[in-house]
């Protein structure tokens, strides 16, 4: 019987090199010139420092940028609304979702149950399971799932017949 896993990953070197091209900006950018401003990536976590809260601010729209370009849904991040001043500087960390988190994958096995489609979705950690009879109705099952705006980005592995 067909099968997939509903599944929400980050690759943690698509991260990195985001944070690492990032850094590499603000060396060339005019705005940025003569600030205290870095980047650094640890334990997946992008601490993002600047001298002023706008400079956070902006440090957080190159990265989402760089993320963008190395095909990484910026809808995966989690960060606060303000940074955080400590001394002269202000900080802003950037986490990202890994798995489906429970209310969400609730909120999917709902959704693919009001289809009225014929297959079986179950919770399985991290990840959703969702296997039916036909093909045509899993692919259905994943523009479903596309197209619903849950907060976080996800991906469809282990489809198989």
């Amino acid at each position: 019987m067909p099968s997939f896993d509903i599944v929400s990953e980050v690759e943690e070197s698509e991260i990195r090199n985001a944070a690492e091209n990032t850094q590499r900006e603000i060396a060339t950018r005019y705005d940025f010139r003569g600030v205290d401003a870095e980047v650094n990536y640890a334990d997946s976590v992008v601490t993002l420092k600047a001298e002023a809260d706008f400079q956070c601010v902006q440090l957080l729209d190159m990265f989402r940028q760089q993320l963008t370009k190395r095909k990484v849904d910026p809808s995966s991040m989690e960060y606060d609304d303000e940074s955080v001043h400590s001394g002269k500087s202000f900080s802003l960390d950037v986490k990202f979702k890994q798995g489906v988190e429970q209310i969400n994958a609730k909120k999917i096995v709902k959704l693919i149950k009001e289809t009225k489609l014929k297959v079986q979705s179950q919770v399985q950690g991290d990840q959703v399971r969702v296997t039916g009879k036909k093909r045509d109705e899993l692919q259905q099952v994943m523009s479903l799932v596309r197209e619903a705006d849950l907060g976080q980005p996800f991906q469809f592995h282990n489809f198989r017949d």
